[in-house]
């Protein structure tokens, strides 16, 4: 029987086994989760450079280049360094819409060294799409992922 969080687990760790580059190893987490997880638009990195967010690897449509710390959902994760679950994006204050077709959002900082260098974005075009069980297992990924990147 397919068990999700225990599949996603073992495929993202062989694709990071051996594996250092950040660039090589981003890009295939946000496949994976694109292509696993069910009703998603976007998923992404934007790293932390000169005082603000800039695109990284990702998947789905062109997206935002730059945001600004405390703009959006995602610039909100990165200033209070706290993971934004927002069911409606449109009643986000603030939100910043690179995508139209977005209606939920995950955003998960990432910290290097107790240091935040980055968030994990993921967009659906289904509101309320991320339930407690999604984002705990996204989350359980991200630690895979940031453990591995950064411990290397």
């Amino acid at each position: 029987m397919f068990n999700q969080n225990t599949d996603l687990d073992l495929s993202l760790r062989g694709l990071l086994e051996g594996e250092t580059d950040i660039t090589a190893n981003s890009a295939n987490f946000s496949a994976l989760l694109f292509h696993s997880l069910e009703r998603l638009n976007w998923v992404g990195f934007y790293w932390l450079k000169s005082g603000e967010l800039v695109l990284g690897a990702f998947q789905g449509k062109p997206a935002c280049v730059r945001i600004p710390l405390g703009k959006g959902v995602c610039g909100t994760a990165a200033l209070t360094q706290q993971m934004q679950v927002v069911p409606d994006v449109h009643a986000f204050p603030g939100h910043i819409a690179c995508d139209a077709d977005s209606r939920s959002e995950l955003v998960i900082p990432i910290f290097d060294q107790g240091a935040l260098v980055g968030v994990l974005d993921i967009d659906s075009p289904i509101p309320n799409r991320f339930d407690d069980d999604t984002v705990s297992l996204v989350s359980k990924l991200t630690r895979i992922w940031t453990d591995h990147q950064f411990s290397v």
